[in-house]
C-alpha cells in the first residue's frame, strides 16, 4: 500500500495516492458521462455543468451521512466536524450518491433532458469512478476489512495506521479491492446494457441492483466505523431498500416496454438537445 505518492519535507508538500485516485474518479466518471451524451445528441458540455453541481452536492451530503452514521463520535467532540481529517475524509458513499441523484433531478429540468435518460447516462461513469476510487481506498488504509488468514489477507503500513486508524497487527480483508473490481464488473455490464437498452432508467435501475446488492455482501467483510442498526450498517440498510426498489421497477418497466406501453421519459424525444 502507498498511501502518499510525493512527499516533499522541505516545503511541507505531500500527494496523497488516496487523493489523486479520488480526484481521477471525477474526471474520468464525468468524461465518460460526457461522451455518452455526445453520442445519444445531447451537448457534452452541459453534462459537465450538471456533473460539476453534483460533485459539490456530493462532497456535501456525503459528510452528512457520515456525521448521522457516526453520530456517537461527533457528538462526543463536535469540533471534529472542522478538524482535518473529517475534511479530507470522502464520507459515505451512499450519501453522496443520493445527494447528487436528487440535485440532478432538478439540473435535468433546467437543462431540459429527460432525468432517466441523464441517469443512464451517469451510471456507467459512477461505476467506473467507484472503481478508481476504491483503488485509493485501498492504497490509504481506510474502509479495512475484517481480519483473515486466507491468503487474500492484507496487512497494511504504520504509515497507513497513522492517516486512518487501520491494524496493522493481522491480516485483512482487502475489503477496498473487493468492491473496487466489482465495480469495474458493473460498469462494463452497465456499457453493454446501455448499448441495448429496451427504456429509460435501464441503466441506472440496474446499477442500483448491481451495486446495492454487492454492497449489502461486502458490508459483512468490513470492520471500519460505519455507523451500525439492527446488526447491520448505514450502507447495509440503505442497499436493503435501495435493491428491491430497482429489481421491481427494472421488472415493472421492462414488462411494459415489451407491451409496447409508456415508460420512464418517453415523453420527450431521446435525440431532444440540451437547450
Amino acid at each position: 500500500m502507498l498511501p502518499e505518492l510525493i512527499k516533499i519535507p522541505g516545503i511541507n508538500f505531500t500527494l496523497s495516492t488516496y487523493g489523486l485516485m479520488l480526484a481521477l474518479s471525477f474526471v474520468v466518471g464525468l468524461w465518460l458521462a460526457a461522451r455518452l451524451a455526445a453520442k445519444q445528441g445531447y451537448d457534452s458540455a452541459k453534462v459537465y455543468d450538471i456533473g460539476l453541481y453534483m460533485l459539490i452536492t456530493q462532497l456535501i451530503t456525503s459528510k452528512l451521512l457520515m456525521i448521522i452514521a457516526e453520530w456517537r463520535y461527533f457528538v462526543a467532540d463536535p469540533m471534529r466536524i472542522f478538524s482535518v481529517e473529517f475534511l479530507r475524509s470522502a464520507g459515505v458513499f451512499y450519501g453522496g450518491f443520493l445527494g447528487a441523484m436528487a440535485v440532478s433531478f432538478f439540473l435535468a429540468h433546467r437543462y431540459r433532458i429527460p432525468w432517466w435518460s441523464l441517469a443512464d447516462i451517469c451510471a456507467p461513469g459512477i461505476a467506473i469512478g467507484q472503481f478508481l476510487g476504491r483503488l485509493g481506498c485501498f492504497a490509504a488504509g481506510c474502509c479495512w476489512g475484517k481480519p483473515t488468514t486466507s491468503w487474500i489477507g492484507v496487512q497494511f503500513t504504520e504509515r497507513a495506521h497513522e492517516l486512518t486508524g487501520v491494524p496493522i497487527d493481522a491480516h485483512l480483508h482487502p475489503t477496498q479491492l473487493y468492491e473496487s473490481f466489482t465495480a469495474l464488473l458493473i460498469a462494463g455490464i452497465l456499457m453493454l446494457i446501455h448499448r441495448r437498452r429496451q427504456f429509460r432508467g435501464q441503466v441506472i435501475l440496474s446499477y442500483l441492483a448491481l451495486y446495492s446488492i454487492a454492497r449489502f455482501i461486502i458490508e459483512f467483510y468490513r470492520d471500519d466505523p460505519r455507523g451500525a442498526l439492527w446488526g447491520l450498517s448505514t450502507s447495509q440498510l440503505i442497499s436493503a431498500f435501495l435493491a428491491p426498489v430497482a429489481i421491481i421497477s427494472l421488472i415493472y418497466y421492462w414488462w411494459k416496454a415489451k407491451k409496447g406501453e409508456a415508460t420512464p421519459g418517453a415523453g420527450t424525444q431521446l435525440t431532444e438537445q440540451l437547450q
